[in-house]
């Protein structure tokens, strides 16, 4: 693996950056390229007001302290990352969003609440399936402390983390998801030493394990019912809403639970309600409306007896990925004050008419805590691209017709004339192609062919903007002809979500912002699948298939690129596609006097770990490779000193990281 020493010279942010005394019209010049650029990638628009773009022209994260917002360049945490023999990819972590995450949230909730004079309080979980990570939940609950606010568990392994993690008994811990009898067990134990622990019953035939280990162990349990909201939501779950929802009970089902609970003489224990919409809801419309229906429930389920008390939302609560502030699915029209205000004046209006106290709110907002907190960063390792090669003079003689066309085509564009242009191209590129198949040309004079319709569609693409209404091919030419530029990551290890549900995260480089980026591109990985890509992007006016980047020299430049927002399920749900591992993972603070502190450094996946990962022994197979190359000495293939060599690049490649070494 590549040390620190191998990484002293230090990234310049920007290489234009002039020095000191820098004329008035060229810095006016340079800051409105920057604003340019800002508008460009829409970093203000999805940056929450936690990154933007510095007066030297690199990304900056701004980070709330004790002593005000302090900015940092992301460039200058790289070159800490290097120092410390930290390769490219970095899942980056900035400690001081997460924290301003799990406080905004709530201190909004309280504000709505002393605003309206609710007379219940606030009680935040965090979905610990959003992000397993260690450092994630450790400093979720030690910030989250003096809010009271806990953790919500899915599974047994969950259930742990919470009952070791979480310090103050006023942090709830809500169980979610399909509960067998040690599980129960788990929870009722937390019952036993303080914990406000809740089961939320999600299939009927929990409810029997319930009562029966709470008999074995003497511990009265705190349930809770799913209901199966019939509210349908915009946005990509919106199939999974409605009678569809994968999971919580019907209406019968419920009737059934309040009627065995009675049974048993346990009707007290039934005191929350939980719900779950989806993990993004872009529509603020579709919260009210939950809202609504499931305080039916509540009021029925008072009415029936059980004394309630908690009104769990579950998650829902949006994260702005593109900055459209609209109801795509990517967005919401929504922030953060209007949706505790709306749930908050909708629980009142709804229970005040009853007379029904105001139950605890309960949110599971996962995705909205920590989505910002992380950034990947990786470098840019090739560049592949459609730009023509210069044609050869003279021309060879006894060209074919297609051929001579594709010549003639060339010589006649002219604006007035693009589409017809552009057929024409295409027309005679299918005819040479079609008579290089049977044979009547060869690979040289179809190459040249392939390289004068290649001149024709890019002279084509560059008058394109000039025309008032160009048609649908014209526009999409820019695109089709656009670079691939391939980085340093897996988009199946880093951005799954990218991959399997089309999400969009906004990417944008991370210096010479105060140039113009001039080429049009897509993100391709290092994996060798043709899905191993990124190409859907934020842009000015919404979403585009290609994204704005600067011309670079990959032997001599180290050009970086950012996706940001990915700090919700995509290290949880990373797999190990061509076997590249967890990358290395860095947390920062930025101190209150804007310091810059690396908090924590975990090494990425050797490629010894990933093959343990998938049942080989590292150590077997080093012995299968040492047995060859013995048996390769023995035939007179290698001498000694080369097996010696070979086996000790088979030794270091296994403890090497699994992406591209410098």
């Amino acid at each position: 693996m590549s040390t620190a020493t191998e990484h002293s010279q230090q990234i310049a942010c920007s290489p234009s950056q002039p020095g000191n005394g820098l004329p008035e019209e060229v810095a006016h010049s340079r800051a409105v390229q920057i604003r340019a650029n800002a508008d460009l990638y829409g970093i203000d628009r999805w940056g929450h007001g936690y990154f933007g773009i510095s007066e030297q022209g690199c990304v900056e994260v701004k980070a709330p302290t004790a002593q005000g917002e302090k900015s940092i360049e992301l460039i200058e945490i790289i070159n800490g990352l290097r120092q410390r023999g930290l390769d490219m990819p970095v899942m980056l972590r900035v400690e001081n969003l997460l924290d301003d995450r799990v406080s905004k949230l709530n201190e909004a909730f309280r504000s709505a609440i002393r605003e309206a004079n609710y007379q219940g309080t606030y009680r935040g979980v965090f979905p610990i399936k959003v992000n397993q990570q260690s450092h994630v939940i450790a400093e979720i609950a030690r910030v989250g402390e003096r809010f009271g606010h806990g953790l919500e568990a899915g599974s047994k392994a969950e259930l742990l983390i919470a009952m070791s993690t979480l310090r103050s008994k006023d942090c709830l811990i809500v169980c979610n998801g399909y509960k067998d009898e040690e599980f129960i067990d788990l929870g009722l134990q937390a019952r036993k030493i303080g914990f406000e622990c809740f089961f939320v019953i999600e299939t009927p035939k929990e409810l029997s394990i319930i009562l029966e280990r709470a008999k074995v162990w003497n511990v009265e349990p705190l349930i809770g019912v799913r209901v199966k909201l019939s509210t349908k939501v915009d946005g990509h779950w919106s199939n999974d809403s409605g009678d569809r929802s994968m999971f919580g009970l019907t209406t019968m089902q419920i009737v059934n639970v309040v009627d065995t609970l009675k049974a048993a003489g346990m009707l007290h224990c039934l005191q929350l309600l939980h719900f779950h919409l989806g993990s993004q809801i872009p529509n603020i419309r579709n919260i009210r409306d939950g809202v609504t229906e499931a305080c039916r429930y509540y009021l029925d389920l008072v009415q029936d007896g059980a004394p309630m008390g908690y009104f769990n939302l579950g998650g829902g609560l949006a994260v702005d990925y593109d900055g459209s502030a609209s109801t795509h699915m990517h967005s919401r029209n929504y922030d953060l004050n209007e949706y505790c205000v709306d749930i908050v004046e909708t629980l009142m209006n709804n229970l005040d008419a009853h007379g029904v106290p105001h139950p605890t709110i309960i949110t599971e907002s996962g995705r909205w805590t920590v989505a910002p907190m992380s950034v990947l960063l990786f470098n840019v390792l090739a560049v592949g691209n459609f730009d023509p090669d210069p044609l050869p003079d003279p021309l060879p003689e006894n060209l074919s017709e297609p051929v001579k066309s594709l010549l003639h085509t060339l010589k006649d564009i002219d604006i007035r004339r693009l589409q017809e242009n552009y057929n024409d191209a295409i027309y005679y590129r299918d005819q040479m192609r079609d008579a290089f198949r049977i044979g009547d040309i060869n690979l040289r004079e179809r190459a040249l062919g392939e390289n004068i319709c290649l001149t024709i569609l890019n002279k084509v693409a560059q008058q394109v903007p000039k025309l008032r209404r160009p048609s649908a091919d014209l526009v999409s030419l820019l695109d089709s002809l656009s670079d691939t530029y391939y980085g340093n990551f897996s988009v199946f290890q880093s951005l799954p979500d990218a991959w399997a549900i089309e999400q969009v995260f906004p990417v944008m480089p991370l210096q010479r912002l105060d140039e113009a980026p001039r080429r049009r591109a897509i993100i391709g990985d290092l994996t060798c699948d043709c899905d191993g890509k990124l190409d859907h992007f934020v842009d000015e006016v919404g979403h585009s298939p290609t994204l704005q980047l600067h011309e670079i020299d990959e032997d001599t430049e180290d050009y970086y690129l950012g996706v940001f927002l990915v700090g919700a399920y995509q290290e949880t749900l990373g797999d190990l596609h061509n076997l590249f591992g967890d990358n290395n993972v860095a947390t920062v603070r930025i101190t209150d006097q804007g310091q810059l502190e690396f908090v924590q450094e975990i090494h990425g996946d050797s490629i010894s770990d990933v093959l343990s990962y998938v049942e080989y022994q590292p150590a077997e197979l080093y012995q299968r490779f040492r047995e060859m190359a013995e048996i390769a000495v023995r035939d007179g293939k290698i001498t000694v000193s080369e097996r010696q060599q070979m086996l000790g690049l088979f030794n270091e490649s296994m403890r090497g990281y699994t992406y591209f070494e410098s």
